[in-house]
């Protein structure tokens, strides 16, 4: 909205200090800095709220050290987190651009969904709280909605880079708008006007690192290619339950899912920037999407409302996000990745949600497993963890969970310097 604001003062009246919104930088300092101050400042009062509410987290006596503190301690903190990523986005961002459009989607959706979630298990004190499957229904929706828009929607285009030849040739006609921006003037990389609708994507670690998700279908003909865009909804679909069940698992302990999030969304941001500019683009080979740097905005909110969150949620905890918090979170992380075409990339960079999944999973097959090999007593006495997911794991081997924290922390840290490294480790 101030964007818009400040775009008429300057047009209009030439208003002085009003042309600094039109860049991406200035625009996202400010919504990290905003949502940073509508963390604090509304995070005490909510938190506030919560108490006189009675919203307090009902804890299961699971035998792990610290558990009982944590009783009665406020819960759907993600109501915080949302607000500080809602707000500053529509203050600072352009409202018109189709992916702000679809992060906003997301972060409502699946806020919503795990709200429900949450008064179900506070009020109805039902702790089962909603049903699995109509969270995995209302992930499936939100996926069908960014598949569909990704692929049919006109404003996602990709921009292919001049090759020499072409360059050559496009200098032999009288259309100089076919260039970018006449960035050829100045010195600047060169891509074609032509804005081309592709189901191309990055591979991490390959020279040419582009991937077209037709070629899957391509090995049954030529006219299998066209369908295409089915897979990549159904990968949607898939990544988007995937990311957002692994937030959900990690929130187990305070501080780890709201930090690991942190983390993320600054490797994405960068992501972001450099696949929405020309330079960054050119300079290091990868694909050009237009009007993805206006992510970079959103993903400013996301980082300033999880470091924000920490505020409260650092141990020991006056508040947990609960699945209001941390569905959104996944889901957020995922679509942004999908949108930016870095999905795959997603193993390395949510490499904390993937172990964490990964290891509730593999508690339950192992168990079931050696439950009908061996029987009851044997597959208790012989679970793969002490306890999942991983980080209960290592609370009952005796690590206080700070320090289990700090090091997941340290841990993401490390996986997201992996993969901004992508970028040239190729």
């Amino acid at each position: 909205m101030l964007y818009y604001l400040f775009d008429w003062l300057n047009q209009s009246f030439d208003f002085p200090g009003a042309g600094v919104f039109r860049y991406i930088s200035f625009r996202a300092a400010m919504s990290v800095i905003t949502s940073l101050i509508i963390t604090v400042l509304f995070g005490k009062r909510l938190i506030r709220l919560l108490q006189k509410k009675q919203v307090g987290e009902t804890i299961r006596d699971l035998g792990l050290q610290g558990q009982n503190e944590k009783q009665g301690t406020p819960t759907m903190g993600g109501l915080i987190i949302l607000s500080a990523i809602v707000i500053p986005t529509l203050l600072f961002a352009k409202l018109s651009n189709v992916y702000i459009i679809l992060m906003l989607i997301t972060t409502v959706w699946l806020g919503a969904i795990g709200f429900i979630d949450d008064y179900i298990k506070v009020f109805k004190k039902d702790k089962k709280g909603l049903h699995g499957k109509f969270k995995v229904m209302g992930q499936v929706g939100l996926g069908l909605i960014v598949g569909l828009t990704l692929y049919f929607s006109d404003a996602v285009v990709v921009r292919e880079k001049i090759s020499t030849d072409n360059k050559q040739m496009l200098s032999l006609t009288s259309d100089p708008g076919k260039l970018d921006d006449g960035c050829a003037d100045l010195g600047f990389p060169e891509y074609s006007k032509a804005e081309t609708k592709s189901l191309i994507t990055t591979i991490p670690f390959v020279k040419n690192n582009e991937f077209d998700y037709n070629d899957i279908l391509g090995v049954f003909g030529e006219t299998a290619r066209q369908y295409g865009w089915i897979l990549f909804v159904l990968i949607v679909i898939f990544i988007i339950t995937a990311v957002s069940n692994g937030a959900n698992v990690t929130d187990g302990i305070d501080g780890l899912a709201a930090g690991t999030s942190a983390i993320i969304g600054v490797v994405l941001g960068i992501l972001a920037y450099v696949s929405g500019n020309t330079i960054f683009a050119d300079y290091l080979n990868i694909m050009y999407i237009p009007d993805t740097g206006e992510l970079v905005i959103f993903i400013g909110a996301f980082v300033g409302a999880c470091i924000g969150f920490l505020w409260y949620n650092a141990f020991p905890a006056q508040v947990f996000m609960g699945d209001t918090g941390s569905l959104a979170l996944g889901g957020i992380i995922a679509t942004f990745a999908i949108a930016i075409r870095k999905e795959m990339l997603i193993p390395i960079v949510c490499g904390i949600f993937l172990v964490e999944n990964l290891s509730v999973v593999l508690q339950v097959a192992v168990f079931k497993y050696r439950k009908r090999k061996y029987g009851i007593d044997y597959a208790r006495a012989n679970r793969l963890f002490l306890m999942s997911p991983l980080h209960h794991h290592y609370q009952k081997k005796g690590f206080h969970e700070s320090k289990i924290v700090t090091r997941f922390w340290i841990v993401g840290l490390l996986l997201g310097i992996v993969a901004i490294a992508t970028l040239k480790l190729r």
